[in-house]
């Protein structure tokens, strides 16, 4: 059992922690959905069935009124994809469930409708919690939910006993199932977490790829509209670099681009994008950032790009620097202003940065 849970332990990343729940709810939502769904039905047959085979001292209206705010839940979950209010809506269904069981056993001296209910709920809903502290008072809730039958009802010690059977057995079944769902689970989100790094990032350097690039650019930019900031993108490219291949080879290439994109990284500042645009060129969105603040950015990523050896001397870069003029100014023209830039500074001599 220890096995199960230990591969769940995510790293101490908030942001990590939020998408895996983001995740959850995305891909159970529907689940959790057609269950309540089912759920609610089972429950208009038990009653239905119930007044058919036996008298009850409560009318049928008071003993249908759950249906009704249990529908409406139910409906309200097909919607919602955010995961505490979902685990929330779930919490209500059961709750609502086990009002339903109280008032259609009232008056059942056999105790069956104690027992039965007791054991289906906790193992039907199990799989569906998405995390721990709405799974324990789930349980909680399926064991204590016949509690006002065991204590106002005609049920024996006996029945008594035999529902607390029942229900240690069920809810110990439920947190095997929901262990075994939620390694599962777990296991996915990883695998798709993987992929999709693989395929938004750049295998040799780690950073974002063109397109992806452009994609988280794009959002950025209409953040940054709305915040009304200033926004620049560094245009980066690495100096005599085709010579680096065809006299050491392209290992030492390699090792360069490898080296250059840790400079990057160690420059960057929370918020920053980095992407490798082309074979040595790379970008840099730098929100928050005039003209004049992002050149001097550029300057200290071009000195400190001398620090990297390369084997025929110091790794230079050409870099060019330009401003969104307008509010909706688009990053594919910012990064043909910023290109030109740069290409103005390979003309010049190279090793410098060039603003637009």
């Amino acid at each position: 059992m220890h096995a199960l849970f230990k591969s769940l332990r995510l790293a101490d990343d908030p942001d990590q922690r939020r998408e895996y729940s983001r995740y959850l709810a995305l891909q159970m939502g529907p689940m959790i959905h057609a269950l309540m769904l089912v759920g609610a039905l089972a429950y208009l047959v038990a009653v239905v069935a119930s007044t058919l085979v036996r008298h009850s001292p409560l009318p049928l209206w008071l003993r249908l009124a759950p249906l009704v705010p249990l529908l409406l839940v139910t409906s309200w979950t097909r919607h919602v994809r955010q995961p505490r209010l979902l685990s929330v809506l779930t919490l209500l269904c059961v709750l609502l469930l086990e009002i339903g069981i109280n008032l259609n056993g009232f008056g059942d001296m056999r105790g069956q409708s104690v027992v039965l209910p007791g054991l289906l709920l906790p193992v039907a809903s199990s799989v569906i919690w998405l995390a721990r502290w709405d799974f324990i008072a789930a349980m909680l809730l399926c064991a204590l939910g016949p509690l006002p039958m065991l204590l106002f009802g005609r049920i024996d010690s006996a029945q008594t006993f035999q529902y607390l059977v029942y229900m240690t057995i069920a809810i110990a079944l439920s947190t095997v199932l929901r262990a075994f769902m939620a390694r599962t689970l777990f296991e996915q989100f990883r695998l798709e977490r993987q992929l999709r790094e693989q395929a938004n990032t750049d295998g040799l350097t780690g950073l974002l790829l063109r397109n992806r690039f452009l994609e988280l650019a794009r959002l950025a930019l209409g953040d940054i509209r709305r915040r009304q900031q200033p926004v620049c993108v560094l245009y980066l490219d690495a100096d005599h670099f085709k010579p680096l291949n065809d006299n050491h080879g392209h290992a030492a290439g390699d090792a360069a681009l490898v080296a250059l994109a840790a400079v990057m990284r160690r420059q960057m500042r929370q918020g920053d994008l980095i992407g490798r645009i082309g074979g040595e060129e790379f970008a840099m969105l730098l929100p928050g950032l005039d003209l004049q603040q992002a050149a001097a950015r550029a300057e200290q990523l071009r000195l400190a790009m001398h620090a990297v050896q390369r084997p025929d001397g110091p790794l230079t870069v050409s870099i060019g620097v330009a401003e969104r003029n307008h509010a909706d100014e688009a990053i594919e023209t910012l990064l043909v202003r910023a290109d030109q830039a740069m290409r103005q500074a390979k003309r010049d001599g190279r090793d410098r940065v060039v603003s637009a």
